[in-house]
């Protein structure tokens, strides 16, 4: 058995084989297992955003509700275990790499790819820790993403935007098609506010599937209070989830996911399978970031200037976290900006310019990066200061030198770049644990 960053090295050595879609590779690897997806009930949420939160939220309220609930979320921040929590606890390093040494072997046979190993450790961790039910959500699209070997107790499609084409399929009702692939025949369906073309062919799909189309729409919000750490709302459900909740971030685009999470715990009480009260659904979403390890949803860090991470990485992500920043009137902010290749840079920087006073465009430490001189050529052409601060380390320092006195720091774009960031703030080498 190796150590813990020989196998994680080893894990990443994955990921040079590329991306394979389709489910025949984490079959062979749970049945090399003896099964665990079967060893116990589980929900399955995908979409574009909101996925994590939703994902976060439900298994916090079943926790506070006294079950033993496993989290399978993707990707980490900065280390892997983040990815693979039990009541909000990460992955021992002992079991993983006791679960990593058994399946070796067959990952090299089969060319596994990282991913599927990920999951294959996930499902399996969960059986042996003996959790009564686990939350797991996809990784990218659904239809073929390797969680989707599970017959879960409900689906959820949180959103749908355009991304991922190239492996999605361009345009929304192609990647729709993609998503919906988890909508299993019978089983509740619960869908966010996914926009009308995107609404149809899920519900064609539900229909086809005999599987009950549950829209979040059921569920009548109203924002009550607002603000950097918290955000109070009154939700109308029609049962027994009428009442005031409190979210530890701050962002009205997290009230729907909160939306989300409430109709799938109201569809596990119809069917009479994990009953949460109100209190305990009030108490898990309240200390979501304890029970699950949810971090950088419009998290504040503290300090002189005031930093603030979040995981924006679309332009409808960003869109969202300009509209949380105007609530809150801050309009002062200094944005710490990087993006992958193959995400719509003019549509993020034309966003980011509604409510920044300057961008320092970064490059972290992946591949996939896009370069942080042509982040800040597209900010300055949507007429914002921006500058290319290099590394995310060096980006962060220049931002909070250069913030004005009652302004704020915003690290936004990309995990890898929040990742980056948290990691140096604990004094951890990102390089070293992520490769």
């Amino acid at each position: 058995m190796g150590t813990y960053p020989e196998s994680i090295r080893f894990l990443y050595s994955l990921q040079a084989a590329g991306m394979k879609f389709g489910l025949r590779g984490i079959r062979r690897l749970l049945r090399g297992l003896g099964h665990p997806e079967n060893a116990y009930p589980s929900i399955h949420i995908a979409g574009s955003n909101g996925k994590g939160t939703t994902a976060a939220l439900v298994a916090s309220a079943l926790t506070a509700a006294g079950y033993r609930t496993g989290l399978y979320s993707s990707p980490h921040l900065v280390d892997f275990a983040e990815r693979i929590r039990v009541d909000g606890r990460a992955i021992p390093r002992r079991e993983f790499l006791d679960i990593l040494e058994g399946l070796r072997g067959e990952i090299v046979k089969g060319r596994s790819t990282f991913f599927e190993a990920a999951t294959a450790i996930a499902l399996e961790h969960f059986r042996r820790a003996k959790v009564d039910v686990a939350v797991l959500e996809t990784g990218l699209g659904g239809r073929l993403d390797a969680t989707n070997t599970v017959r879960p107790l409900v689906s959820v499609i949180t959103s749908i935007q355009r991304e991922h084409e190239q492996i999605l399929g361009r345009g929304i009702v192609r990647i729709a098609r993609e998503k919906g692939g988890i909508i299993k025949r019978g089983v509740p369906c619960v869908a966010g506010d996914l926009g009308p073309k995107a609404e149809r062919v899920l519900r064609r799909i539900a229909r086809q599937r005999s599987a009950p189309y549950v829209s979040i729409r059921r569920v009548r919000t109203q924002v009550l209070e607002e603000s950097l750490r918290a955000t109070r709302f009154l939700a109308r459900t029609g049962g027994s989830y009428d009442g005031e909740y409190v979210l530890p971030f701050a962002g009205r685009h997290q009230v729907r996911n909160a939306a989300a999470a409430l109709q799938v715990l109201t569809e596990l009480g119809r069917r009479r399978r994990f009953v949460v009260s109100f209190d305990e659904a009030s108490e898990g979403f309240r200390s979501c970031r304890r029970l699950s390890g949810l971090e950088s949803r419009f998290e504040v860090l503290g300090g002189r200037p005031v930093v603030i991470t979040d995981v924006a990485h679309n332009p409808a992500a960003v869109r969202s976290l300009v509209k949380t920043l105007e609530h809150l009137s801050l309009r002062r902010v200094t944005f710490v900006l990087g993006l992958m290749k193959d995400k719509d840079l003019r549509a993020i920087a034309r966003s980011l310019g509604r409510v920044a006073s300057h961008v320092v465009a970064v490059q972290p430490a992946t591949e996939r990066a896009c370069e942080s001189s042509a982040i800040a050529r597209a900010v300055r052409a949507q007429g914002v200061r921006s500058s290319d601060g290099g590394a995310v380390a060096t980006g962060v320092a220049m931002a909070r030198r250069r913030t004005p006195k009652g302004g704020i720091v915003v690290v936004t774009g990309s995990h890898f770049v929040v990742g980056e960031m948290l990691a140096a703030r604990r004094g951890k080498n990102y390089l070293t644990i992520n490769q």
